[in-house]
């Protein structure tokens, strides 16, 4: 067979031509046709497939975080407990309203110990936060480096959290540079009941 016998080819009567041409006509048919299977059906399975395969990977490390906090359930439910006792611990630290007053009175004592003089002690209006809220009382004191960090320190020392902001420390005047003015705002903090108060 050469490539005129293959020129001569009758597409009207198919059922004549050499065996050899006929077998290379079906197995490019069967070829069309899988590849037609593939685009028609098989290749919207794969997609799904894939798809099935991702939603698998992502419930499977779903799985093993939520096992691997059940596997640890009674170690976070020991550390929430302890978190619970820790929280109580600070807000009897933060004084409720009836106890403020003793509170101002404790810082203004705490200052008076430490050999400071206060020239302004002007306690500011309450801020609301969260749970709780901060009492700021705006200070002037006049005193010594060290007494400043004695009076610091006793602060710290008092069993209701009070912290220190804004702290500027100056000399009081040329004439009189061992004397130190010490400005700035001391911040109390009380807890806010479920009624707001």
């Amino acid at each position: 067979m050469n490539l005129q016998d293959l020129n001569e080819l009758d597409f009207s009567n198919i059922g004549d031509w050499p065996a050899l041409v006929k077998a290379i006509l079906v197995l490019i048919l069967c070829a069309l046709v899988g590849v037609g299977w593939y685009f028609y059906d098989i290749e919207d399975q794969y997609k799904d497939l894939e798809r099935k395969q991702k939603t698998e990977s992502d419930l499977r490390l779903d799985f093993e975080t939520k096992q691997a906090k059940a596997a640890n359930l009674d170690a976070y439910r020991a550390q929430l407990a302890e978190m619970k006792e820790s929280f109580g611990a600070m807000l009897r630290q933060l004084p409720n309203k009836t106890e403020v007053a003793d509170l101002l009175v404790d810082v203004s004592q705490t200052g008076l110990a430490a050999g400071l003089e206060f020239e302004l002690f002007q306690p500011q209006g309450e801020v609301p936060k969260d749970f709780y809220a901060e009492l700021p009382i705006k200070i002037r004191v006049l005193g010594k480096y060290h007494e400043f960090g004695e009076f610091v320190s006793g602060l710290a020392a008092l069993p209701r959290i009070v912290t220190i902001h804004d702290a500027e420390i100056k000399a009081k005047s040329a004439k009189e540079s061992d004397i130190l003015v010490l400005e700035a705002t001391a911040r109390t903090y009380r807890y806010l009941d479920e009624a707001g108060e």
